[in-house]
Formats: C-alpha cells, structure tokens, sequence
C-alpha cells in the first residue's frame, strides 16, 4: 500500500471520528432550544471534564448568557442534556409530570461499584418499592425520639470544639463539624458508636474522608460512570472492589446479623432494613441483595454526614464574616436557653424563627447538591411550547444558579436571612428554592438533617464566637473535583469560648 493510501485510511477514520462526535449536534437547534456551540469530543463539558471549573460555576455562566430563555440545550460529549430555567416548566418536571421524569438519570454501575444502587440514583422500578418502605424512619415522631441521641453527640461536639479551640489555632470547620455528623449518623440510623469526636483513628470517619476526597481513584471513576458508561460494565469486571465497598458491606451485614442473633430492636434505619431482609416479597419483584441493603446504608451514611457538616461549616462560615448576625443569632440561642432553663427540646427548636432564615438563607447561596437531574421515561411536550424531547433525555435543573439569580433574590452573594421572612417568602415562586429538591424524589432525609444541623448549630454558637482568621478563605472558590459544593481549601476559622461568669 503507497503512502498515498494510507493518507487517504487515516483521513478517512479522522473523517468517521469526527462524523461520529458531531453527528448529533443540531439536535437542540431542530428543536428551536438556544446553546453554546459544542466542541467535538468535550461537547459543553470541556472545563468541567479537565476539572477547571466546578459544574455549579459553569453552569451559572450559561444561566447569565442565556438569561431570557427558559430552556438551554447543552452537550456532554456528544449526548444532549437540557438545562431548565422556568419555574412552571420545573414543576411540571418535578411534580405535576413526575411519571415521565421519575428517574434521576443519575449514572450508577453495579459491577463497577456495589454501593451505587442505592435511593438517591436507583431506577424507578426499584426506588419506589424502597422509598415506600424507608420514608417512615424520618417521621416527625422519629425525629423527636432521635432528639436526646443527637443531643449527646452535640455535647461531645461541645467538648470537642473546648479542646480544639484551646490551642488558639485556626480550626477547620468542615472535618469538626462532619465528626459530630458522623456520630450522629451513627447512634440514630446505626445503632453503634463511631466515636468520630472521640477517637482521631475512628474508622467509620476515616471511611467517610474516603468517599468524598478528591482522590485520583475518585475522580476517574466518577468521570467513567458520567462520561464513558459504556466503559464502566467492562471494568467492573476486573477492577477490584474499593476499600469503602468493602467496609459498609462487611459493616452493614455483620451490624444486621449481630442484631438478629441477639434478638436486639432499636426501631432505626438498619432494623427497617432487617426487616426487609427478611420479608424481601414485601418489594415485590424486586432482587434484594446483601448489596443493595448495603448501598442504601451507604448513601444514608454519606449524604446524611457530608451535606449536613457542609451546611454547618458554611454557616460558621458566614456567621464570622457577618458579626452582627452571629450576635442576633446567639441573643435567640440565649433567650430560648432561660426562658426553657436549658432543657432544648425538639419544639423549642423549630420555634427559633432566625436560626431558621439563617439555615435557609445558607442553603439558598451554598446548596451541597447544587444541580438537580432528572431523565425522561418517554417523550415529552413542555406546557405552553412547543419543545419535544424524546426518552432518555437528561435535564439539569441549575438550584445554585437559580438561588444566585439577582432577578429572584436582589445582591445575591450578600448573606441576608431576612429574605427568608414569612412575607418575602410568599411573593417568591417555590420553584426557585429547591435545596432539597421537590416532589416525590425530594430528599427524604431533609427533616433528619435540618434536625442534626440546627442542635450542633446551637450548642457550638451558644458558648463559641466564630472569626475570620488569616487562613479563611475569602473569597469563597468553588472547588472542581467535589460532588458536594465545597471551597476549595475548606473552611478555617477562629474559634473562642465565650465567657458567662
């Protein structure tokens, strides 16, 4: 073959790669969607792939550029994805439509990783059967039994904070703060000890640092399950499991088998997956592995520790740069202290309205989960367009650009919990305070973590003052590897006892 021809082979397998990549590329402008233009192998996601810009700040910027329309069309590699700005168009996504949008289209891969099936990204089919039977662990009567367990982890916390502020240093809020998450977590759900405050070798947190660190390991298994999951299946069959796998299943099972074979009952979230285990026809058809009991283990454990000490930190974070509002905070903390002689009950608590508007007002600049997704079971026409998508389409609902939009919340990096009073709040659409999300797929954990954020809220606040130091870090940088909206240095503040003699 001449040199001739094999010019000719290579242009030609250029020609195909390049046809393959940008064969799709006017799906959104035959549908009459505006977009930026994509670029063949990255589509829309090149910076956010390469991990220079967090998904959260990118996505801001396409909300700025396309700020009169209601729906932006957007390419990950070569798949279209629809971001979604209007309020009734979320709804309907949400809540009145639920059907057609009821999985998450969140990327989750068996083999790959066992603990990936869990509530948060599961499939239709089997995240409805297992919603239905978890939901009533985080009723409202369980949250007030839970009141005195999670009252104990906040007096660890307490001591833990007395020794960390005694040594005059700078003290990072995100690892104190998801110590006392973890405990939690631990008593209420587990039923066991992870002494996270007491013990700096605690394994359960040292688990959860693994989940969440942007390690390399990390990073490319969550950029394979996002942007090759064609690639995940094959791996999953080579790849060994990690070590956090290996941990919850051995943790999970051996808790739920000691429980059953000392016939002990503690009404939590693992005896309500003990009682699946035993009565699996109660799921219907579903396959109930030792795996999936594990992984909706996992993901409580996980999203109920880091979201809520991520809260936490960005209010201490907020309250040291805003003194005048940490000082009307603690006035209320103080108040409620005397007037119930110390004794904090669940609702005493509910009744403290600032603490309130501050928690909201944290959650509208800093939501963990920043981007709501969703992916429709059949094709589809929005409400009052005339926009078809077809099955399989992901859509993004941007919660972090929406909470930020000046239009909707006027100076919006100005931290002001009065945005949260009763008569604000009634003159804004629901549909643009989503930290929780909506509908049935909303987080079923909400109450539980309003709950555990606001007791360790208010022990710290009522006998520690919280200051900027020399390493807090101003301006707030978003960082680009995490999952959970997260700075990228984390979060170190002063932190000083506060003197009642």
């Amino acid at each position: 073959m001449g040199f001739f021809e094999i010019l000719c082979g290579i242009a030609a397998v250029l020609f195909g790669v390049y046809y393959y990549l940008t064969l799709n590329f006017d799906f959104w402008k035959s549908r009459g969607i505006c977009g930026p233009q994509p670029v063949p192998g990255f589509g829309n996601f090149k910076d956010v792939m390469l991990l220079k810009k967090s998904l959260p700040d990118y996505l801001m910027e396409i909300y700025n550029n396309y700020k009169n329309e209601s729906m932006v069309g957007i390419f990950v590699n070569r798949t279209p994805f629809l971001i979604v700005k209007d309020a009734d168009i979320i709804k309907d996504i949400l809540i009145k439509d639920f059907t057609v949008f009821a999985d998450r289209g969140f990327p989750f891969h068996e083999k790959l990783d066992p603990l990936s099936p869990h509530l948060f990204a599961l499939e239709p089919k089997r995240w409805r059967p297992l919603r239905t039977r978890l939901s009533p662990v985080f009723t409202s009567g369980k949250l007030k039994e839970m009141f005195s367990l999670i009252s104990q982890c906040a007096v660890r916390l307490e001591l833990y904070a007395e020794k960390l502020a005694s040594k005059n240093e700078p003290v990072e809020c995100r690892e104190l703060t998801a110590k006392y998450t973890t405990d939690v977590i631990g008593t209420c759900a587990f039923g066991l000890e992870m002494n996270a405050l007491s013990d700096e070798d605690s394994e359960f947190r040292s688990m959860g640092r693994l989940i969440f660190a942007p390690t390399r390991s990390n990073i490319i298994r969550g950029r394979l399950k996002q942007f090759l999951p064609w690639l995940c299946g094959i791996l999953g069959y080579i790849l060994p499991e990690t070590e956090v796998t290996k941990f919850f299943k051995r943790a999970v099972i051996e808790t739920i088998e000691c429980r059953d074979t000392n016939n002990i009952v503690r009404h939590d979230f693992i005896d309500t997956l003990r009682e699946l285990r035993k009565h699996p026809d109660k799921l219907g058809d579903i396959n109930l592995t030792d795996n999936l009991i594990a992984a909706q283990a996992f993901v409580f454990f996980a999203a109920g520790f880091e979201t809520s000490a991520t809260t936490m930190s960005n209010v201490f974070y907020e309250l040291a740069i805003n003194q005048e509002i940490q000082d009307k905070l603690r006035e209320e903390i103080d108040e409620e202290y005397i007037k119930h002689n110390g004794n904090f009950t669940y609702e005493n608590m509910k009744k403290m309205s600032y603490l309130d508007k501050i928690f909201k007002e944290t959650l509208r600049k800093y939501p963990p989960v920043a981007t709501l997704t969703r992916k429709s079971t059949s094709s589809y026409t929005f409400n009052g367009t005339n926009v078809n998508i077809p099955k399989d389409l992901d859509i993004l609902i941007p919660i972090y650009s929406i909470q930020r939009d000046s239009d909707i919340y006027p100076k919006p990096d100005v931290f002001d919990p009065e945005r949260f009073s009763d008569e604000l709040v009634h003159t804004r659409n629901p549909m643009f305070y989503l930290p929780f999300g909506d509908g049935p797929r909303n987080c079923i954990g909400a109450r539980f973590a309003v709950h555990q954020t606001k007791i360790g809220l208010v022990t710290i606040l009522r006998n520690y003052k919280v200051e900027t130091c020399e390493k807090t870090p101003i301006p707030y940088v978003n960082d680009p590897k995490t999952f959970i909206l997260t700075p990228i240095h984390g979060i170190y503040l002063k932190m000083s006892k506060i003197n009642r003699s």
